[in-house]
């Protein structure tokens, strides 16, 4: 599985807010593993080009990240500009 509880662990405690494992929900931590899981989707395409069913389920990550993305740059645009910066998004 290219998706350890380790590694998923690892994402949140660098990425969430309280930089604890627990950090499940906030946008940082979700905007962290949309991001990693659409990075795998997108080696995956690229090897498989007529999958059409994970290129589907990689729109539907995008979208849920813009979301989150949008989010945080309505309610708290210095917590959206600090993880634009981690990640290495844009816009």
């Amino acid at each position: 599985m290219y998706l350890t509880p380790e590694k998923k662990s690892e994402l949140f405690k660098n990425h969430g807010r309280l930089k604890s494992e627990n950090d499940t929900g906030s946008p940082e931590s979700q905007i962290a593993l949309f991001t990693f899981r659409i990075k795998h989707l997108t080696d995956h395409l690229k090897s498989n080009k007529k999958d059409h069913s994970s290129r589907l389920g990689l729109l539907r990550l995008v979208g849920k990240r813009r979301s989150l993305l949008n989010y945080l740059y309505k309610n708290e645009i210095e917590r959206y500009r600090a993880i634009i910066a981690e990640l290495g998004l844009r816009k």
